[in-house]
């Protein structure tokens, strides 16, 4: 009887988390002025304050980012109307007491930054990413969600990947992670479509909802482009997700008015684009990377961000595969459809084996490392100074350095097997299950395409260590060459100038290992003379370098806070690397390698 009562009283207790619910209404009767109304109303609460508050944090984002600065003017009240007690407890929380299971809370919300992790609230439409607009309930984040959203204008159109009712205007999400992971688009949306199917025959609905002013034709001519970009990202996994609800949306702002960004989320993104939308392929390099994420990142999951944390920056040591193996497909896959041409791909490509190579977040830091350091980085705020240049490579393009390098050395040592079959692994053993990868969850995987030894020694020394790797050597394959960008000539370093009439100080850290750097100079220096000559510009610097060769030794002056040094600057040669010019006629062999590599994954019907 023990045993029953318990269990008894366990299911009556846990009733109310299946039927509470979460409501918001949004509508902004001030939107001249970017202020948004937003009410929102949590039922069947358990007794005691309820607690109230904004996100520290958005989905793609892994810094904090303060939304509570734009909240103001909290009220709640409970069923009746009547107002309840309202305690601000910390910057962005607030604690309702003395409710009886209700509370509609309402608050006013300045937006007016319309990017992939803010919001806008205009008079021409509004943009929300769902962590920069809601406040959610501590407790209820299991509770489903409903949103409605009061429309001004019979003509706007809402664009979203929340779940659509018979209501127009209002969408429901499952519980708050959902919620907070689908931006929403409302405003005088142009939307095309389209069909994909998956080898099961099941097919989804492909939206482009972009908020533009240009003439209907050209996203009529855009839209086919977008098209062929999801074909061949399709053809890296042999399918496209089972999308929710039958459906993906790129949602797309291009146009002068907003912040350049894009974000992923589940079975959309958020594009912003702040150019006249002309349909130009150069457009297309954000939509690829951001809907290549829709398997890397969406699905294939780094452990360390599952479940998102809406109240602290979210580290994760994946992000060079989350990120930056993004970025190199969203390259590779706009060059095999065609809507990138080659050379621009190897420019972008050298790019990154000069992150790799020959900055010091390549080669003193491993790509772990420096994806632990996106909490400082993506877009944190700090008003002092860093030493990024000497500490730090994006996980981004130092990410994107190691797929390019993984990719080609696959095709150089094991036949038939290349970077596309690794993340077809992954997608097997992680998208399509659910289950969130660790770093270490990744080696075995690259094992099972190749072999023990192979995944343990690239492991350890490009993932876990910051070995240089020999591009050269794999870049032959694909009859190209990497030689020197500057060879023979006089270098001092990569540093900024500050904008200073007829001064040159130092602007930013100087990069460890370059001449400057050896030579004591810093941030905040001014350069006096160089070689015994005056400097007044830039351009004095660089004509005394340009007219020595490396190996050179100048005495240069500068003032450090007042004080002046005389010191010896040794000039060096760029490290940097470039493909060369082919003169000789590649080989059948490198011709069918690079084809191979760069050529269309789409099956011709």
């Amino acid at each position: 009887m023990k045993g029953t009562f318990l269990i008894a009283l366990l299911a009556i207790l846990s009733c109310p988390l299946f039927s509470q619910t979460i409501q918001y209404q949004f509508s902004a009767p001030n939107a001249a002025h970017h202020e948004a109304a937003i009410t929102v109303t949590a039922d069947k609460l358990p007794v005691g304050p309820a607690i109230f508050r904004m996100s520290r944090s958005s989905p793609g984002r892994y810094a904090k980012h303060e939304f509570g600065k734009n909240v103001y003017d909290v009220k709640a009240y409970d069923e009746n109307g009547k107002a309840l007690k309202v305690e601000k407890t910390d910057a962005d929380i607030y604690k309702v007491s003395g409710h009886k299971g209700i509370v509609k809370l309402t608050y006013t919300l300045f937006a007016n930054y319309a990017d992939g992790t803010y919001a806008s609230v205009d008079r021409t439409g509004y943009h929300l990413n769902m962590p920069a607009s809601f406040m959610w309930v501590k407790g209820l984040e299991k509770a489903p969600v409903t949103l409605s959203i009061m429309v001004p204008d019979s003509n706007w159109k809402i664009a979203t990947q929340l779940k659509p009712t018979s209501n127009p205007t209002t969408f429901t999400a499952p519980d708050l992670q959902y919620f907070f992971d689908s931006p929403t688009k409302v405003g005088n949306l142009q939307i095309s479509d389209w069909m994909v199917t998956n080898p099961d025959n099941k097919k989804y609905v492909m939206e482009l909802a972009v908020e533009t002013k240009a003439q209907p034709e050209i996203l009529k001519e855009f839209t086919p482009k977008v098209a062929r970009m999801v074909e061949e990202a399709k053809a890296v996994f042999g399918e496209v997700p089972a999308y929710d609800y039958g459906k993906y949306t790129f949602i797309a702002s291009i146009n002068p008015y907003v912040k350049g960004d894009g974000m992923e989320h589940r079975n959309s993104t958020m594009i912003a684009l702040p150019t006249v939308f002309d349909g130009g392929n150069y457009l297309l390099g954000v939509f690829s990377h951001e809907f290549f994420h829709c398997w890397n990142v969406e699905r294939i999951r780094p452990a360390d961000l599952e479940p998102f944390d809406f109240e602290k920056s979210n580290m994760s040591e994946g992000l060079w595969v989350a990120e930056g193996f993004t970025q190199y497909y969203g390259d590779l896959i706009l060059t095999r459809a065609g809507l990138q041409n080659e050379n621009d791909f190897l420019r972008k490509m050298t790019g990154l084996i000069n992150i790799k190579n020959n900055t010091p977040g390549g080669q003193d830091y491993s790509p772990v490392e420096n994806s632990q350091r996106a909490v400082f980085v993506d877009a944190g705020v700090a008003i002092d100074k860093t030493n990024y240049q000497n500490m730090f490579a994006s996980y981004y393009t130092y990410g994107a350095a190691i797929a390019l390098a993984l990719d080609l050395d696959l095709r150089s040592h094991f036949k038939n097997t290349t970077l596309d079959n690794f993340m077809q692994e992954l997608w097997k053993r992680f998208g399509k299950t659910g289950k969130p990868y660790t770093v270490k969850d990744l080696q075995p995987a690259l094992a099972a395409i190749t072999n023990a030894e192979y995944a343990s020694n690239f492991f350890t020394k490009y993932v876990f260590g910051h070995e240089p790797f020999n591009y050269q050597e794999v870049f032959i394959n694909a009859g190209l060459n990497l030689v020197p960008a500057a060879p023979q000539k006089a270098w001092a370093g990569k540093f900024g100038f500050a904008n200073n009439a007829n001064e040159l100080i130092v602007d930013g850290a100087t990069i460890k290992n370059t001449p400057l750097y050896n030579a004591g100079v810093d941030d905040g220096d001014q350069l006096l003379y160089l070689d015994n000559k005056k400097l007044k510009g830039k351009n004095d610097f660089k004509e005394i370098v340009d007219a020595h060769k490396p190996g050179d030794k100048l005495p240069v002056t500068f003032m450090h806070k007042g004080d002046t040094i005389i010191a010896e600057l040794v000039l060096g040669e760029d490290t940097r690397m470039t493909i060369a010019d082919e003169t000789n006629k590649p080989t059948n062999q490198q011709q069918q390698f690079k084809m191979h590599w760069l050529g269309s994954k789409v099956k011709k019907p």
